[in-house]
């Protein structure tokens, strides 16, 4: 049963005020007046006939009494006109507002209608339409950013003799990509997508610029995409949130995260594939949060860490398998960043740390199975922190420490088990620090610290290996 005195339903729309029926409102409004007029009649008539009361004063009249009230009530009716003004400007902006919503909603299926044309000329139209509307409406905004995401996961066939190729669509999908690169520039900008959601889940990336992004405070998915062909994170920003490449695949071109910070947050790239080309960090600045290899592997191109600054935060290689890609750290400088290359199988390819500075931090590469392959540290210079090689197993390739230099922090090669293969130390310096081979067996292959410099004040543990005297060449 409908209850007569229950408010109207709120109607669709924004703003649309919630309003009793008017046969309620309009007798209830006429018996107020009508108190409110009995009120102000008697009670001006007291009033004035209490300051009329006196010696040598006149008595009020009538027609006071009448003039008093009909001015209080000409100012009461002006507020009562203005709360009616106020009331029908509400409504009129709920009238703007619904028909705001009504042409955004128009927009929107306008653009998804242009974005799945056959014609590549539409589509891209509705990949500029699509971005202003998420300018326009920022109620919906993370919907238009989730739709232009979502174009780029649809299949895509870049060879031109395949089924499925379309022309004009690689040009269309740069478009959005260059679109959202723009919005991600400044998080300070009223229209910025920064802070919003990407999903490019399962995308191929076959170019496209990222480059300057500030990725901060959201989800940013490119889990089990595929990068061929040129792709730029140059001079990007991860300040916060969490970026995801697990599962991707690098199989040629080139990707580049050069001289980008990565302050905080986690990027993800574990269980990823680098089968070919090029993928850069070189630069770049790690002063925090956590960056992810865990589980990849390198079978091929190159993966380039060298110059960066590694002050803070972990870099993670756990598990990864290294059969013939190259990663270079050569000229970094660690002060304080855990990298961790423990449980990872090297069965070629080369990670060269060279000319880097160690002046704090770990890098752990324990229970290590190297069988191939080279691990370079040659001319670096460890004066604080870690390098941990305990438990490891060598049973071929080359560890080269050559012309290094050794100051302070420790290097250890605990329980390491060499069977085959080089390690040298040829020309380092030892003036300091530690350095220490207990527990480790070497039953082939070739340890080396042909002219090495070993101060008195270095404390090396030789354990199985013959010690080089202090002081001598």
């Amino acid at each position: 049963m409908i209850n007569p005195f229950q408010r109207r339903q709120k109607q669709d729309g924004r703003h649309t005020p919630n309003l009793w029926p008017v046969w309620l409102v309009a007798p209830g409004a006429l018996l107020l007046v009508a108190l409110a007029t009995y009120g102000l009649y008697h009670g001006t008539e007291l009033l004035l006939a209490s300051e009329s009361t006196g010696k040598g004063k006149k008595p009020v009249s009538v027609q006071d009494v009448i003039k008093t009230t009909v001015t209080v009530l000409t100012l009461i009716g002006a507020v009562l006109a203005a709360l009616y003004a106020y009331r029908k400007q509400l409504l009129d902006e709920g009238t703007s507002h619904r028909a705001d919503a009504t042409q955004l909603t128009e927009r929107y299926t306008k653009a998804a209608e242009q974005l799945g044309h056959e014609q590549a000329a539409v589509r891209l139209a509705g990949v500029y339409a699509m971005a202003r509307l998420a300018d326009d409406w920022p109620e919906q905004r993370q919907v238009c950013v989730d739709v232009l995401c979502a174009y780029l996961r649809m299949p895509y066939e870049t060879e031109p003799s395949e089924a499925g190729f379309r022309h004009g669509e690689r040009e269309v999908r740069l478009t959005v990509i260059r679109i959202i690169r723009s919005h991600l520039q400044d998080p300070a900008e009223a229209t910025t997508w920064c802070g919003r959601n990407l999903d490019f889940t399962g995308a191929t990336f076959d170019g496209g610029d990222f480059s300057g992004s500030t990725f901060s405070g959201a989800e940013v998915l490119f889990g089990g995409a595929m990068f061929s062909g040129r792709v730029s994170f140059t001079g990007s920003t991860f300040s916060d949130g969490h970026v995801v490449f697990s599962g991707s695949t690098f199989s040629g071109g080139q990707v580049s995260f050069s001289d980008s910070t990565f302050s905080g947050g986690r990027v993800d790239f574990r269980g990823s594939t680098f089968s070919g080309g090029q993928v850069f960090f070189s630069g770049s600045t790690f002063s925090g949060g956590q960056v992810s290899f865990g589980g990849s592997t390198f079978s091929g191109g190159q993966v380039y860490f060298g110059t960066s600054t590694f002050s803070s935060g972990r870099i993670d290689f756990l598990n990864s398998t290294f059969s013939g890609s190259r990663v270079y750290f050569g000229g970094s400088t660690f002060s304080g960043s855990q990298v961790n290359l423990g449980f990872s199988t090297f069965s070629g390819g080369e990670v060269d740390f060279g000319l880097s500075t160690f002046a704090g931090g770990q890098v752990g590469f324990k229970r290590l199975a190297f069988s191939d392959g080279e691990l370079s540290f040659g001319g670096s210079t460890f004066s604080g922190g870690r390098v941990d090689f305990g438990s490891s197993s060598f049973s071929g390739g080359q560890v080269d420490f050559r012309s290094s230099s050794f100051s302070g922090g420790q290097v250890g090669f605990k329980r390491l088990a060499f069977s085959d293969g080089e390690l040298s130390f040829g020309g380092s310096t030892f003036s300091g620090g530690r350095v220490d081979f207990r527990g480790s067996s070497f039953s082939g292959g070739q340890v080396s610290f042909s002219g090495s410099q070993v101060g008195a004040a270095a404390s090396i543990d030789w354990g199985p290996l013959p010690p080089v005297p202090a002081n001598q060449p």
